[in-house]
């Protein structure tokens, strides 16, 4: 009998234990649990950026080139960057419905962002406006003239537009006149014969490097306007936006850009360019002036000084 009650005791004991028990267990597993990532990641400060190509790049996606370098910034910070593709429509209707990224990575064409945007310590031309830069190139793109057979002879000239940039300004501003076609149209009639000469883009040097193709061509400096510009719209989250900017901006990654097929600002040597934050009225004047016989005047007065 004896024997029993100790068991009885021992059982009574255990049981009234078993909470105890699992409050220490709990306690120990909350303890030990590698609290380093969820805490990281609760904290981390969330920097939206909206990636908008308005204008043919060179070969891959800019924004996949924004999402590697941001994810080398985040190594250093405590910072995530949601990196998003946005088409031109597409950022303007969801601006205008009062959405807005804390950083912007676009071309001409999106002058509603201006309103928002903050000034940079950085100083271009055609991200001037009010006396602030609110806007500066991260790639550039650049003009060429192209010929298959040399540049001797005369011959008939194909002018490439895609997005929106301005190619017929370029053609003005370097006094040549041309037909102009769409970009892959203009590409292929040069390749077929159809034109001696091709004023086109940094494209199209990628498109002759995929095909094996050997044209002779020559930058145009008279005139630019393939420049892909970063602006910061978010005053809370400003330092982290100038973190991504200034590694854009940084040797290394402005060496690499050639992955992309694109240019580093260092080095350009075009001489105009209009501003970023041209309206739809201003981009048709342009094209207008571009058009005329006195179109070169005018445009100076229109374009800005690089």
């Amino acid at each position: 009998m004896r024997l029993r009650d100790n068991w009885k005791t021992i059982g009574k004991f255990a049981f009234q234990s078993i909470p105890f028990v699992l409050i220490f267990v709990i306690v120990v597993a909350v303890s030990c649990y590698p609290r380093g990532k969820a805490e990281e990641g609760a904290a981390r400060s969330v920097v939206r950026v909206w990636n908008v190509d308005t204008f043919e790049g060179g070969t891959g996606s800019r924004t996949s080139f924004l999402r590697r370098v941001a994810r080398k910034v985040e190594k250093e910070r405590d910072v995530y960057y949601l990196v998003t593709s946005y088409t031109a429509e597409g950022a303007e209707d969801a601006f205008g419905k009062g959405e807005a990224p804390d950083m912007i990575s676009f071309g001409i064409g999106l002058s509603c962002f201006a309103e928002k945007s903050l000034p940079l310590p950085y100083a271009f031309a055609g991200g001037t406006l009010g006396g602030d830069t609110l806007a500066y190139p991260w790639c550039r793109g650049s003009y060429y003239l192209f010929s298959l057979g040399g540049f001797e002879e005369e011959g008939e000239l194909v002018i490439s537009e895609g997005g929106s940039n301005l190619a017929r300004i370029c053609a003005l501003l370097e006094g040549m006149t041309g037909e102009t076609e769409e970009s892959t149209a203009a590409y292929t009639a040069f390749l077929g014969g159809k034109y001696r000469y091709l004023l086109g883009t940094q494209r199209d040097v990628c498109r002759f490097r995929t095909r094996g193709v050997e044209a002779q061509s020559t930058p145009l400096t008279e005139y630019n306007d393939l420049y892909q510009y970063i602006s910061v719209l978010s005053a809370e989250k400003r330092e982290d936006c100038l973190a991504l900017l200034d590694e854009l901006l940084s040797e290394s990654v402005q060496s690499s850009l050639a992955e992309i097929g694109m240019l580093p600002v260092k080095g350009d040597e075009s001489r105009r360019t209009p501003s970023v934050f041209s309206d739809a009225a201003a981009l048709q004047n342009l094209r207008l002036f571009a058009e005329g016989e006195e179109g070169a005047k005018k445009l100076d007065k229109f374009l800005k000084t690089i």
